[in-house]
């Protein structure tokens, strides 16, 4: 379990000389002890200032403990204030007492939903689950299992655009009540309006198969086994408009091959698709993960 008084500092701000040397020694006069310290600059290679590929930006994490008269989250940012503006840098400060809330949705497949669930209960991942949000309602009895309030809001197939909205605003007034930091779409089977996507911008992680935009629609593992694939994999990725191609934290595989039916497939790939998404929404609620453009960095 974090100290209480243990602390995550992100920041990204454009490359410049001192941002390391700012950030610890401020750490320094205020008494904190760094207890692990991560950066990295999205720099061109050494004479090749006009790269297109890089952004220019620099990007730190710090794991740090605070003595006991910083150990409160607006101090800490009165103590950042000054470097925080000299830099331009976007700052966050979290305190690893607390642990982020998290707001499950699925439709009919449950493996990502189970998974996230034992491993919120058994500790692996530093997280409290504050509901679970549903289309279909096949998963109440799993989620009253594990004591986790279960919201069925249903979809009729062919819904209209109307329909679809008021349902996601039902979703939209359930993350406020219940103070969700992230939106966890586990398997949620419905293509969200752009309005909902900028309401949970940053802040929503989706999971699918890599096999995209090849295999589209139903039973894509089917499709998988009747093309022959070796490598199946999955891909999670922050939720964006832009249908399944949000920003990418994390990514994996697992070979397959002409023995294994199209049922072997699927298993192998949900198997996939719950690995990813645990260690996307892990390294997320550990704030591990820094916005990059249509990028991300991780700081594993």
């Amino acid at each position: 379990m974090p100290h209480p008084q243990e602390y995550i500092l992100t920041l990204s701000c454009r490359d410049a000389p001192g941002i390391v040397h700012a950030v610890s020694g401020l750490l320094f006069e205020g008494g904190c002890n760094i207890i692990d310290s991560q950066q990295f600059g999205d720099l061109p290679e050494p004479g090749d200032a006009a790269c297109e590929h890089a952004t220019g930006l620099f990007f730190m994490r710090v794991h740090f403990k605070a003595p006991a008269q910083l150990d409160d989250l607006e101090r800490l940012r009165a103590l950042f204030e000054a470097v925080r503006l000299r830099f331009g840098m976007d700052l966050q400060l979290h305190a690893l007492s607390r642990r982020p809330r998290l707001l499950l949705m699925a439709s009919r497949h449950g493996h990502c939903l189970n998974d996230l669930l034992f491993r919120a209960q058994s500790g692996q991942l530093h997280a409290e689950i504050g509901a679970i949000v549903s289309n279909h309602p096949d998963f109440g009895a799993l989620a009253a299992g594990f004591g986790i309030p279960f919201h069925h809001l249903p979809l009729a197939a062919g819904a209209s655009a109307e329909a679809k909205r008021a349902q996601e605003l039902a979703v939209e007034a359930l993350i406020e009540a219940e103070r969700i930091d992230l939106v966890v779409l586990a398997r949620y089977m419905q293509i969200l309006s752009p309005a909902f996507c900028a309401f949970l911008r940053g802040r929503a992680i989706n999971i699918h198969h890599s096999f995209l935009p090849s295999f589209k629609g139903a039973k894509p593992y089917y499709q998988a086994h009747d093309r022959g694939v070796k490598l199946i994999g999955a891909t999670a990725h922050y939720v964006t408009a832009d249908l399944d191609e949000g920003p990418i934290i994390e990514q994996d595989v697992a070979r397959v091959d002409h023995s294994l039916t199209p049922e072997d497939f699927t298993a192998v790939g949900r198997d996939v698709e719950s690995v990813v998404l645990a260690r996307a929404v892990r390294w997320h609620v550990e704030h591990r993960v820094l916005m990059n453009g249509p990028k991300t960095v991780v700081f594993r």
